[in-house]
């Protein structure tokens, strides 16, 4: 049976090198068909150029921060307590309104 959990100190340490990104519940703890959920760090003030997206849907909750967030051609502001979703195959990017208060934000996907 695969570990059904996952440690704070085992998420920072599995971090892959220059990553925003910190992966929590994944494959190695049981997740399915794509399932798996993490936080995302970011200071960057500009979206990112070449946003990404996924063949799954992912959705996300803003823990901290102030920012704005970019679905496809949408674009709109999020604080903490908000929450959107990026459906399969939408480009979606994020930026804080203040680099010294970076927008923390949990996301997870979900297979369908």
């Amino acid at each position: 049976m695969k570990k059904p959990y996952i440690t704070l100190e085992e998420a920072l340490a599995a971090r892959e090198e220059g990553r925003r990104s910190v992966k929590f519940l994944t494959e190695a703890n049981g997740c399915i068909n794509g399932c798996c959920s993490g936080v995302t760090i970011c200071s960057e003030t500009e979206f990112n150029p070449d946003p990404g997206f996924h063949d799954d849907q992912e959705g996300f909750f803003v823990l901290e921060g102030n920012g704005f967030v970019r679905l496809d051609n949408e674009e709109f502001e999020v604080k903490a307590g908000d929450s959107f979703i990026a459906l399969p195959g939408v480009r979606h990017t994020m930026k804080t309104v203040d680099s010294e208060k970076p927008l923390k934000v949990f996301w997870f996907h979900s297979g369908i």
